[in-house]
């Protein structure tokens, strides 16, 4: 059975997440699914609620689906179809609520518990910072902390994941070694 694999990239914000997306799915020549949340406060404003986040996190499993259909279509007669990659998941929306709102949406925690992918990348924050708008967290101790949340949630959960580190070169071929093991 020919299934769809789905990778995602995880971690604390400016740890190169969306640039390594971008490299696998050229890497793999597939297509990636990139963070909802991006297009949503540029478009609405980065002042959020809470109520905001399960809004959020709706617009990214729609998108999420989306991307998959596509790639699927695409990829009607190959064998294997290329992975999927996504930036960002419902563990990102649950992090992104407890650690401002210390409170998380029923909605979300199902989707977790629904959901299943085939590995996490967790980027570390060894990375510079890179400022832009919709940024919260320039400071290397709440970068720090994040981490710690993602890791922990990583190691307490049952799906392949791997620690991504260095430089862009270097997280791009721990990535690529980590996406070839779940291909091969």
């Amino acid at each position: 059975m020919n299934m769809l694999k789905k990778i995602v990239i995880i971690g604390p914000e400016s740890t190169g997440k969306s640039t390594l997306c971008e490299m696998l799915a050229k890497h793999y020549n597939t297509v990636w699914c990139p963070e909802y949340a991006r297009e949503y406060l540029l478009q609405h404003g980065t002042q959020y609620s809470y109520e905001n986040l399960q809004t959020i996190a709706e617009g990214q499993i729609a998108l999420e689906e989306m991307h998959a259909q596509k790639l699927l279509q695409q990829n009607e007669s190959v064998t294997p179809i290329p992975p999927l990659i996504i930036d960002t998941d419902m563990q990102v929306m649950k992090v992104w609520c407890e650690f401002v709102f210390n409170d998380c949406h029923t909605w979300i925690l199902n989707q977790i518990v629904k959901r299943k992918y085939d590995l996490y990348l967790l980027c570390k924050p060894d990375l510079p910072w890179v400022q832009d708008e919709l940024r919260e967290y320039p400071n290397e101790k709440p970068r720090q902390e994040l981490y710690h949340i993602y890791r922990e949630m990583m190691i307490n959960q049952t799906c392949a994941w791997v620690d991504i580190h260095g430089s862009y070169d270097e997280r791009f071929a721990m990535a690529v070694a980590a996406v070839d093991e779940l291909l091969a």
